[in-house]
């Protein structure tokens, strides 16, 4: 099977113009079926405040309100995606940016309100990630980019969250093509001790997760990235690692950051 590499860049390096455009030039060498998957990271929140819109967030997670879900489609699927696409084709990578609207890649359904409601938020299902348009792409030579935002299919634009996207792309990939998973952040990768960079566990597996948990080691919004990376690997995602994206080539051949099995 042809191989894939799906990377999931985080907010923190979105938002930070020093750290962005090396990323990027990393990106644009790797070799081979790549497809990159962006965050929002602060800008959608700082244009809100812009526009009289405070953002609402329960247990970490944006409420996502219908004035809310205007800033988010434009800064996720404009600002922020176009301005990495074209920094992608500064740096000779064919890009194509694109939301889960584009090519019907990625429908979604709005989260059932339940004891919190987080308004137009997508869930998806990876057997509805369009992949053979996604391959098409891919074969055509393009490089697709995508924004965290997915679509109900009765015209409505849903906000959701980028390792989900990632995730979803991956899975839904998998039966056609050999897909590894990278999460990029500005961690060395999962941390034995959150105080110290250089202690990445080098492996997780599914019998030990729950151990690092009960432990405390792994805790808050790590839970459900790993959660998510298992989810993957479950699904027939070859591998997943998370790392940082100083070290993109690396975590991409397995020699840096944490793997999960």
């Amino acid at each position: 099977m042809q191989q894939l590499v799906v990377i999931k860049i985080g907010g923190n390096i979105i938002d930070d113009p020093a750290k962005l455009p090396g990323f990027l030039k990393d990106f644009a060498t790797i070799e081979g079926y790549k497809i990159l998957v962006h965050g929002g990271g602060k800008v959608a929140t700082e244009m809100g405040k812009q526009l009289n819109i405070e953002p609402a967030y329960v247990n970490g997670r944006r409420i996502t309100d219908a004035a809310t879900l205007q800033v988010v489609t434009m800064v996720y699927g404009g600002l922020i995606n176009k301005n990495i696409v074209a920094a992608l084709q500064a740096r000779g990578c064919n890009a194509i940016g694109l939301t889960g609207a584009d090519g019907n890649i990625m429908p979604a359904h709005k989260r059932p309100v339940k004891e919190v409601d987080y308004g137009f938020v997508g869930d998806v299902d990876s057997s509805n990630v369009n992949a053979t348009v996604i391959q098409q792409l891919l074969q055509a030579g393009l490089t697709p980019v995508l924004a965290p935002l997915t679509h109900d299919g009765a015209g409505t634009m849903l906000n959701t969250n980028a390792d989900t996207i990632a995730q979803e792309i991956a899975k839904g990939m998998a039966n056609l093509m050999q897909v590894k998973l990278v999460y990029c952040f500005e961690k060395n990768g999962v941390l034995s001790n959150p105080d110290d960079d250089d202690s990445a566990i080098g492996n997780i597996q599914a019998d030990n997760f729950q151990q690092l948990i009960d432990s405390n080691v792994v805790s808050g919004g790590m839970i459900p990235k790993l959660e998510n990376a298992f989810a993957a690997i479950n699904a027939g995602v070859d591998k997943v690692v998370i790392g940082h994206a100083d070290e993109l080539h690396s975590l991409i051949e397995g020699t840096a950051g944490t793997t999960i099995s």
